[in-house]
């Protein structure tokens, strides 16, 4: 019977989505309301796509409720329980460079089968700045429901360097969305990616986080880069209050990262709704919070570490694949895991000047 469901799944195809600015979500549904209780058209599209793949069996392990809970202390980390993906998911490649080149030999988003892929977005009218389509994949190993991989034409064998157009694209796909915890987020060469071949997660998550909302500390002209204390880990923090400005702040994001490569640093980058820089209490709607994470690279899983470090430990959500270091971890020892990979505060504060004169250039 599971045969039968894949080889029927394998046939599938993906439905295309084309969308406008009329399907932007300005404001997502708040959390003091049911997250999810009023799907936007993108949302519903995805999760009764993903939905279908699971019960087709095209996922390596049936994913239900998850325990999960918000560890005591300042930074509310977010703690889940997922022990099949710990178990269940695809060994990650080898990564030896930040510049590590794509290759066909290995595993890559080539041999998804056809009915891994939900979605082909499209927009409306085309553009420049967007990539004409991104394909929107289920993760066979999820965190969460409604874990998918957005991706840029697979067929050009791009290797993970964040790239403008499909960092665009993944934020116009996070203001397609009601859900206040759909989060869009890319891990580097060096910074925990699993698999070298261009790509972004995206997931939803039904917590808030603190990188939402914890005020930053303007590092050049108003309305330019900040920098994110007070956090599980320091990022800086880029900021649109709309669709308006995505393309500038994709196109910003990546000349920081790649000024982070080229000084022979690692990164981690997530996009999340939340308030502006100045916080909850500075005035202004929620928008995009994009977060770019500065981190020493990490190639290979550490010998002795609980759990690898990337763009959602970084975020203070800690998915963990087993039951006593689920109920057990404090936000101390959390912590401690998380902010071995960043930077001395003093390094970090020298490269956001130095972002901030680059950026202003």
């Amino acid at each position: 019977m599971a045969a039968a469901r894949e080889e029927e799944a394998g046939e599938l195809g993906p439905r295309d989505f084309v969308y406008g600015e009329k399907d932007f979500v300005p404001q997502a549904a708040g959390w003091d309301t049911e997250p999810g209780s009023a799907p936007s058209r993108f949302d519903r599209a995805l999760l009764e796509g993903w939905n279908d793949r699971m019960e087709r069996g095209l996922f390596r392990y049936r994913l239900g409720p998850l325990p999960t809970r918000v560890l005591p202390g300042p930074m509310r980390l977010v703690a889940q329980l997922n022990v099949q993906r710990g178990t269940e998911r695809r060994p990650p490649q080898a990564v030896r460079s930040l510049r590590q080149p794509f290759d066909p030999q290995a595993f890559n988003f080539t041999r998804i089968r056809p009915g891994e892929v939900l979605l082909r977005l499209r927009r409306a009218g085309g553009g420049p700045a967007a990539p004409d389509q991104l394909l929107v994949a289920i993760n066979v190993s999820p965190l969460e429901r409604g874990h998918v991989l957005l991706l840029p034409e697979p067929a050009r064998g791009l290797p993970q360097a964040l790239t403008a157009p499909l960092l665009h694209g993944g934020l116009e796909a996070a203001l397609l969305s009601a859900h206040p915890g759909f989060r869009v987020g890319f891990n580097g060469l060096g910074g925990c990616a699993s698999v070298n071949h261009l790509h972004l997660h995206a997931f939803y998550l039904g917590c808030p986080l603190l990188v939402e909302s914890a005020p930053a500390r303007p590092l050049g002209p108003p309305g330019g880069l900040s920098l994110l204390p007070g956090v599980p880990a320091p990022a800086f923090l880029f900021y649109a209050a709309g669709p308006a400005g995505l393309e500038a702040l994709a196109r910003d994001v990546c000349r920081a990262a790649e000024h982070l490569t080229d000084t022979g640093l690692a990164y981690n980058v997530l996009a999340t709704r939340g308030d502006p820089p100045g916080g909850p209490g500075a005035g202004g709607e929620r928008g995009l919070r994009v977060l770019l994470w500065a981190r020493k690279p990490s190639f290979g899983a550490k010998a002795g570490a609980a759990f690898n470090v990337a763009l959602c430990e970084l975020a203070g959500y800690l998915p963990l694949p087993a039951a006593p270091l689920y109920q057990d971890i404090t936000e101390a020892q959390a912590l401690c895991a998380i902010r071995q990979h960043l930077l001395p505060e003093p390094q970090l504060l020298r490269l956001g000047q130095d972002l901030a004169r680059l950026l202003a250039s």
